[in-house]
Formats: C-alpha cells, structure tokens, sequence
C-alpha cells in the first residue's frame, strides 16, 4: 500500500513480516479447495480403472474355471479309456500265452513221438491227394502257430501301445490342470490384491467428498457470518451498489488473486479490500482500470514480492472470484465504501475500520 515510506523502519519490517505471514496462510488454505476437487476427481478415475479392472480379472477367473472344468471331465474320461485298454491288454497277454502253451505242447508231442507219427500219419493216407493234404496240414500247423502267435504279439504290443498313449495324454491333461490352478491362485490374488486396493481408494474418496462437504459447509457459513456484519471490531457488514463497470476476464482474475493474497478468507474481509480497489478505478487520482491500479507503483506488497504472480499461477480461489465479480458488478461494502487504503491492523496505531485483519481508511 502507498504510504510505507512515512511509517518508521521497524513499523516497516513489522507489517510486511505480518502481511507475508498471513498471505501465506491465506493462500494456503485458499488453494485447498482446488486441491480437494482434484483428488476427488483423481480418486474417482482410479474408483472407476480398479473396477474395471476387477471386473476384468473376475472373468478370467470364471474362463479359468471352465477350462479346469473341462480338463477334469477329460482326465475323467481318459482315466476310463485307460483301465478298458489295461483290461484288453491283459486279455491279449492271456491269449498270447495260451497260444504260446498250446504251441508248446504241439511242439512236445511231435517230438515225444518222433518222426514214426508223422509217417504213420502220412502213410495211412488212402490216395495220394489224401497224402498230399495230410502232408500239407503238418506243414501248415507249425506255420499256423507261428503266425498264430506273432499276430498276438502284435495284438499285444498295438494294445500296449495305445495305453501308452493314453497315459501320456492324461499325464499332459494333468500338467494343463495344475497350471490352470496356478493360474487360477495368481488371478486370485491379483483380484484380492485389486480389491484391497480398491476398498483403498473408496475410503480416501469418501474421506475427501466429507473433507469437501466440510469444507464448502464452513464456506456457505463464512459467507453468512460476513453477510450478517459480524467481520471486524468495528465494520458494518451493509453493502451498497454502485453499478457496474466493464471488466476483461484477465482483470478479473488478477483482482482475485490480489484478494487471496490481501484479505483474511471470508466474504466481507475480500469484499473490503475490493471496495478499495474499485473506489480507486473510479477515482480520477488513480489509474482508471483494475490492472492500472493493481500494478500502479509501490501500491500493494504482494506485486513486488512475487506472491501475486505466485497467486496467478495456482489460480484463484472461489471464493475470491465470488466477491470480484459482485464487486465488478457494483457491489461494495459500506462501512469502508469512502475508504482507498489500508494496512494490516495488527502491526499499525493507524485508526480506521477494522475488517478482518486489514484497518481501512481514507487517507494518509
């Protein structure tokens, strides 16, 4: 504010050690606000992403429940093929050894007998054909057991063979299931991990929207403490209207973050440092717009310090936009509607009209 120069030095390092503290403050919790809507809408985009993704790792679960369903019922029906295959398989063995034995026993008789049996066989014969035929029946009965039998071991070892196979299809059904039960417990986990984390996020989520609530319930009662003319030790809380005036959007902006940055955080504290700002656009002694009179030299502490533009980059508060655009609009407030300073009431004797922390007054 202009008139810093005509307070003694101490008084000076006093009231910008005072306004530094309380604007640092005041922007602190003004920024809060806009933080708690960003964490409440990041906290509903990942709300919505670990559903999504639950519900996700839920279907492959059941998909996963299918294919070991289905690979149970296989190694079900394998395990019946391969006991009816071990039941023919030791059927052939029998057959194979019976034909083995009656071969055996063919084999001693002839040679118990010796070659007289056959001969007597051969010469008993009534004609040649009959010879012939007994001849060839003696020569076909050692290969008829030869065959007999390789054809049985063949039986044997093609039935052996498709056992073979079926314990091996079983054994790699067998290896499918327990994969897919691993498979199944990792995707367990990843959904109860998943819904840990989510039960997380929900927590936090309605953590911030009571926050929020809170916070927007003090606000509304802020605004109603300050409307009733309860701000200061000796302000009035009316307001007056004196019309409004034109205004750029960037103007607007930039009178609200000079509000945060100026007054304590509740409606009528903003709209006092505002009603100063606009009574001097209006006043021909001061630049005639709002930039003008903001940026007008040595005027207001937070534009040379840097904590206005610091301001401007967080954005203003709701609040702050709030009391610019009524007083843009004509809104002012009446007990320090004469008023074109001020200063930061604890550390100045300067009388004036105390609102909030500020002392409003019309001249040096």
């Amino acid at each position: 504010m202009k008139g810093f120069e005509i307070m003694d030095i101490s008084k000076k390092r006093w009231l910008q050690t005072g306004l530094a503290l309380f604007c640092s403050v005041a922007v602190t919790l003004s920024a809060l606000p806009a933080l708690a809507d960003e964490d409440i809408e990041s906290l509903e985009n990942q709300t919505s992403a670990l559903e999504n993704e639950l519900a996700g790792i839920n279907q492959d679960i059941l998909d996963l429940n299918d294919e070991i369903t289905t690979a149970e019922m296989q190694i079900e029906i394998l395990q019946g093929e391969i006991g009816r295959t071990s039941d023919a398989l030791a059927e052939a063995e029998a057959n194979e050894q019976q034909q083995y034995e009656d071969m055996k026993t063919r084999i001693k008789y002839m040679y118990e007998n010796g070659n007289a049996s056959l001969l007597e066989m051969l010469f008993s014969a009534e004609n040649m054909t009959d010879f012939l035929n007994k001849a060839d029946f003696i020569e076909h009965l050692s290969e008829y057991d030869r065959n007999a039998l390789n054809e049985l071991e063949n039986v044997h070892q093609e039935i052996a063979d498709q056992k073979t196979a079926l314990e091996e299809q079983q054994a790699s059904m067998i290896d499918l299931q327990a994969e897919l039960e691993e498979k199944k417990v990792e995707l367990q986990a990843k959904a109860d991990e998943t819904s840990t984390n989510l039960e997380e996020v929900n927590a936090k989520l309605e953590q911030a929207k009571e926050e929020e609530a809170r916070r927007l319930a003090a606000e509304e009662a802020a605004r109603e403490t300050s409307a009733s003319g309860s701000s200061g030790s000796s302000a009035s809380g009316g307001t007056t209207n004196t019309g409004a005036i034109d205004a750029s959007v960037d103007e607007v902006t930039l009178m609200a973050a000079l509000l945060d940055c100026e007054a304590h955080h509740e409606y009528n504290a903003m709209l006092a440092v505002a009603t100063v700002i606009m009574n001097r656009v209006e006043d021909p002694r001061f630049p005639n717009t709002i930039r003008g009179v903001i940026y007008a030299k040595g005027q207001f502490e937070p534009v040379w310090t840097g904590r206005l533009e610091s301001a401007l980059n967080r954005g203003p508060t709701s609040l702050a936009l709030e009391v610019t655009r009524d007083a843009v609009n004509g809104k002012r407030l009446a007990s320090v509607a004469d008023c074109y300073f001020f200063l930061y009431a604890p550390y100045t004797d300067r009388d004036g009209v105390v609102i909030g922390d500020n002392v409003f007054f019309r001249s040096w």
